[in-house]
């Protein structure tokens, strides 16, 4: 059965990805930076028939920690067969356009540290052993726009990183699964006005994301109707996209 190491476990699209897991027998690492929450996550895994769920309480985005953490997860877990990458922060534009270390926070979290816990377990991927990586992007990344391109400049520069990764371990036995969400109501977008046909339930998204692993799909929209929305967006004429209020 799988390891799947959970960085940001406490996600809501992670957490109903994982109970999908646990009902399969999955074992799980659960990392974050909340100790509590990470505990009773893993008691909920382990009810909704996980084989294991070990927790281990770190700050992902603190950079100069990641090495350390890796040698810690390695020895006292085992090298996993699955990542799953969902942690982040949707920051405030408006704040982070005004304070340059509000800025760095979102940049280090979101793309940084992320993109660096990736090359660590690939480094230490142990040798004829498959690794699946599961990041969690955003269709905000698709294109820069007026309201949120610090975010979205995050989440581009995630998905070039892990599209990069993908070319340069073609065919071998690491694969590599971009998710590029939606609108999706968890506590990350508490601050936004929900409702309508556009916004999506963790649930559904997780059940798009485990469909995607057992395809082996390199790229996955969730809901689907994102990828017509984005590649409308994308190839929108410059003169009409500057009009836009987005």
């Amino acid at each position: 059965m799988s390891k799947i190491l959970i960085l940001g476990a406490t996600s809501a699209i992670a957490q109903a990805y994982a109970r999908r897991r646990a009902a399969q027998g999955a074992s799980f690492i659960l990392a974050g930076r909340n100790p509590e929450r990470l505990a009773a996550n893993a008691a909920d895994l382990v009810a909704c028939g996980a084989k294991a769920a070990e927790v281990f309480p770190t700050d992902l985005a603190a950079i100069e920690k990641i090495d350390d953490s890796l040698r810690a997860i390695k020895a006292r877990f085992g090298a996993p067969d699955e990542v799953f990458l969902a942690y982040g922060t949707l920051g405030e534009q408006t704040a982070a356009e005004q304070d340059l270390a509000q800025a760095r926070v979102l940049m280090d979290t979101n793309y940084t540290s992320a993109a660096l816990w990736v090359l660590g377990l690939i480094r230490d991927k142990p040798a004829a052993s498959r690794l699946t990586i599961v990041g969690i992007g955003s269709v905000a990344g698709d294109r820069g726009r007026a309201k949120n391109y610090i975010y979205g400049s995050t989440k581009a520069a995630l998905d070039r990183f892990l599209e990069g990764l993908t070319h340069k371990h073609d065919g071998s036995d690491i694969r590599i699964i971009r998710v590029r969400p939606g609108f999706v109501d968890t506590p990350m977008t508490a601050g936004m006005q929900k409702g309508g046909p556009l916004w999506a339930t963790p649930d559904k998204v997780a059940i798009d994301i485990e469909r995607a692993v057992a395809k082996g799909k390199r790229v996955v929209y969730t809901p689907w109707f994102w990828w017509v929305i984005m590649m409308i967006i994308r190839h929108l004429p410059w003169f009409v996209f500057r009009r836009l209020k987005i």
